[in-house]
């Protein structure tokens, strides 16, 4: 096993922002879909590469009636792996978590 690279203090420094910068994103972004204020749809769309790096459990659990339980369920139903992201889900598992999410709403 090799040892991570050695960065110097400005480039963590710049490392740690960016990081702070996608989690505050992507809170954002899941209050404005539990406010219904978005949709849920546009991130998998979205131009932002951190909305597209969430991971899709956590994109269900900002949906409103969604707990951690039927968050499971639906990505069971579709064959979305717990540590999917969105931008790695495909096209029909896509398709079908449309379709579930279609069905119970």
């Amino acid at each position: 096993m090799s040892l991570p690279p050695q960065l110097s203090n400005e480039e963590r420094r710049a490392a740690l922002e960016k990081a702070a910068r996608a989690r505050k994103a992507r809170a954002l972004f899941k209050l404005e879909v539990k406010q219904r204020r978005r949709n849920w749809i546009e991130a998998f769309t979205h131009e932002d590469e951190a909305i597209r790096k969430m991971r899709v459990k956590e994109l269900l659990l900002s949906l409103p009636g969604f707990g951690e339980i039927r968050a499971l369920n639906v990505m069971d139903q579709a064959g979305i792996s717990l540590t999917r992201r969105v931008q790695g889900v495909g096209k029909s598992q896509y398709e079908t978590l449309l379709k579930i999410l279609k069905e119970e709403s």
